[in-house]
């Protein structure tokens, strides 16, 4: 799904929530006010909210920034900067991790970033969908080559999430939290949740691909179909998040792109106690999903090598290196 010039121009006009008649945007784009309600409708199913009142015209509700690689430039530590070789920005993909991931088999370049305004196949913990509507949220993937295999990198998720707390209290996002091993809670509901691909050597050089969603916003009729407890940034802040979404990306990428960068020689070692001081699991009764196998107890917080503590109800302890963790009732 591709957007078209005049979708995207339709856009434009509308981004600052204030009503445009269906003739000021016919006469600006030289098409007919029927053609326009048209391409309304087709926007409307991306997730785009619109009001339209007889007399005053068309509004976007709320207000949108779209991602602007120059607004993000602007904003990036020379370390950032200097660690990206590529910054894309797509209208429209299935997901950014599965980009990068192809595009991982067709170049040797290290320090990708893919921004995407929309995702049609997004996906979340379980296989559930990841509600991604145009213009509102983050969907971020990074490709970074790592030399010596993934074994080389244990850990990798757990540091990219105290990147992305480091982030959102640069941006004024307080009080949010690490859910292990890659969910990122505000007052335990889900704000972000973090994907990484891996591919290549057991022992040799091999590839991650480091992806982030981010709730910014989700309108209402798209956050219908959330199964789980969340929150977005504009609730957290109680204002209009769109307006730091530019800001917002250029801090998650000073903070991930060093993290990425310097992994393989720091290890998850130099990021354990920031990570303990960011748990948000502590003492919280879960079930951990294995496969068919679940496990229930009390979560211990995590060893010095980020494997996950849970003591069963004889008060015995087991590490875990992966697994589905959930918070009884969610």
């Amino acid at each position: 799904m591709i957007f078209s010039p005049k979708q995207k121009a339709i856009i434009s006009i509308l981004a600052d929530a204030e009503f445009h008649s269906g003739t000021e945007i016919a006469a600006k784009l030289g098409i007919s006010r029927a053609a326009i309600f048209k391409q309304l409708k087709k926007l409307s199913e991306m997730g785009l909210e619109f009001t339209a009142i007889s007399g005053k015209g068309y509004r976007l509700s709320p207000a949108i920034q779209c991602l602007d690689k120059y607004e993000i430039a602007k904003d990036l530590t020379m370390n950032a900067s200097r660690l990206i070789t590529e910054l894309e920005i797509h209208d429209v993909l299935d997901s950014t991790n599965r980009y990068l991931v192809d595009k991982a088999r067709q170049t040797q370049e290290n320090g990708i970033v893919c921004f995407a305004e929309y995702q049609s196949a997004g996906k979340g913990r379980r296989g559930r969908e990841w509600v991604s509507p145009f213009g509102s949220n983050i969907y971020l993937s990074i490709l970074w080559r790592f030399q010596n295999g993934p074994n080389s990198i244990s850990g990798l998720s757990l540091a990219v999430g105290v990147a992305i707390i480091r982030a959102l209290n640069a941006c004024g996002i307080k009080d949010v939290g690490l859910k292990w091993p890659n969910d990122i809670y505000w007052q335990h509901k889900k704000l972000a949740g973090i994907l990484i691909e891996l591919s290549g050597e057991s022992d040799g050089p091999c590839t991650a691909v480091i992806g982030l969603g981010l709730n910014f916003y989700v309108p209402e009729h798209k956050a219908r179909a959330i199964t789980q407890d969340w929150v977005d940034v504009n609730s957290i802040l109680a204002a209009n998040a769109s307006t730091i979404r530019n800001q917002c990306a250029a801090m998650l990428l000073n903070q991930l792109m060093p993290v990425i960068a310097n992994f393989e020689q720091e290890n998850f070692a130099h990021y354990v106690e920031e990570w303990r001081e960011f748990d948000c699991m502590q003492g919280k009764v879960v079930d951990i999903y294995q496969g068919k196998k679940v496990f229930n107890g009390v979560i211990q917080g995590i060893d010095d090598n980020g494997l996950l503590l849970l003591a069963d109800k004889h008060g015995q302890v087991k590490k875990f290196s992966s697994g589905d963790v959930s918070f009884r009732g969610s």
